[in-house]
């Protein structure tokens, strides 16, 4: 469904990435990453490639890097071209631009009436709601939209979904740091969004990510990068780089194409910690510690390999506001929270993505994984997603006069 296949070109960044993998004598463990994009011509557009005729058509990828701030060019097999455009032609209706505030059983005994969901318009000055009713509802608006949802409704909605909702939050263990190269002849925009992999150890791999020429706006949310876990000393080397090399970083911020200059360093392990999340009395969800060691972004491993990729390309690295000023991880891959188990005491959902005290009520995303991948988590949430539905009756008139 997601077309997957490995990237044939290799550009700038992702050159620079093999360049290190070879002077760390890790060659063989670089490798072009599988993506879903349809490769192609170049800007040749052709019939529906993955479906057999039955999809959209498809332009080939003319590797502009654009791909995670919307493919321009309709090369990404996105969700729109697949799952939702299949499923539009067997007479599903798709209501876009809708929030759902609420969630309430039918009063019937058995439950099995469904449920009444109210949504409201998101792109409205006056947010008019509506109310319908289903025999099932699926959960799936990723951790953050499906916890904030959850949380809201058991306080009233659903009280009889599990205590352990909100638990085992996962963040896959990573850092996300920024090289701003001052090389000329370098365009690092080039490529694919996520082009190549390095696996370092067992526990740990790294990703060169891109984006496309024109996003260069949250150059703002950067300071210069300094790895030191000490506030005081994070802060005294941020601005003693400062002063080291005013020039560069004035080029960098001022008169460089931040995109066309800048990779991220997506560095991942699979050791394990977890969060536990609330909902404040206004509405906004908290974390706090749940069990392993407290994430951080001065990752050793991760320090060495920026250092490292920097001198290649002879690059400066910087951080996000939160990691600069506060020590504050950020994550491109949060996870959990309605995790899979096999009892409600210590899960919200069973083996096939039920939820414990419910009839037809699922919950269907990121929420659901109860360990860490350590890697992008797409494949293995489609995975378990087309598992779950897998379980689910055909549904014949048989079937619907049943339920």
């Amino acid at each position: 469904m997601l077309g997957a296949q490995k990237n044939p070109a290799l550009f700038d960044g992702d050159k620079a990435l093999q360049e290190v993998a070879r002077e760390m004598g890790k060659e063989e463990s670089f490798s072009a990453t599988n993506v879903a994009v349809y490769f192609g011509k170049p800007n040749e557009t052709v019939s529906d490639p993955y479906f057999e005729g039955k999809g959209p058509d498809r332009t080939g990828c003319n590797f502009c890097g654009a791909c995670m701030t919307g493919c321009r060019h309709n090369a990404k097999n996105t969700l729109d071209k697949n799952y939702l455009y299949l499923a539009q032609q067997l007479g599903v209706q798709i209501l876009a631009e809708k929030e759902v505030i609420d969630v309430v059983g039918l009063p019937q005994p058995d439950r099995k009436a469904g449920y009444a969901i109210t949504f409201r318009d998101t792109t409205r000055l006056w947010k008019k709601k509506t109310t319908i009713t289903s025999k099932g509802v699926i959960f799936s608006g990723g951790v953050l939209g499906t916890l904030r949802l959850l949380l809201k409704l058991k306080k009233k909605s659903l009280p009889n979904l599990s205590n352990h909702l909100g638990h085992d939050i996962r963040t896959n263990n990573e850092t996300l740091i920024s090289v701003s190269t001052l090389q000329k002849e370098l365009n690092v925009s080039k490529g694919v969004a996520i082009g190549s992999i390095l696996e370092t150890d067992e526990n740990s791999h790294l990703e060169i990510c891109r984006y496309g020429e024109g996003s260069g706006a949250w150059k703002l949310t950067h300071l210069p990068y300094s790895a030191f876990k000490n506030h005081l000393v994070r802060y005294f080397s941020m601005v003693k780089g400062f002063i080291r090399s005013p020039l560069a970083y004035f080029t960098i911020y001022f008169r460089n194409s931040w995109s066309k200059k800048t990779v991220v360093l997506l560095f991942m392990q699979t050791l394990d910690s977890t969060l536990t999340f609330g909902r404040s009395r206004i509405g906004s969800l908290f974390s706090r510690m749940g069990i392993g060691d407290k994430p951080t972004p001065y990752i050793p491993e991760s320090i060495q390999l920026t250092e490292h990729y920097a001198s290649k390309i002879n690059g400066k690295p910087s951080s996000f506001i939160g990691e600069a000023v506060f020590g504050i991880p950020a994550t491109a891959h949060i996870l959990g929270g309605a995790v899979m188990s096999d009892r409600p005491e210590t899960g919200v959902i069973d083996k096939n993505n039920k939820v414990f005290g419910y009839e037809n009520m699922y919950v269907i995303d990121g929420a659901m994984i109860s360990a860490n991948p350590g890697v992008n988590p797409s494949l293995s949430i489609t995975a378990i997603a087309e598992y779950a539905l897998s379980k689910f009756p055909e549904k014949t008139a048989e079937w619907d006069e049943k339920q």
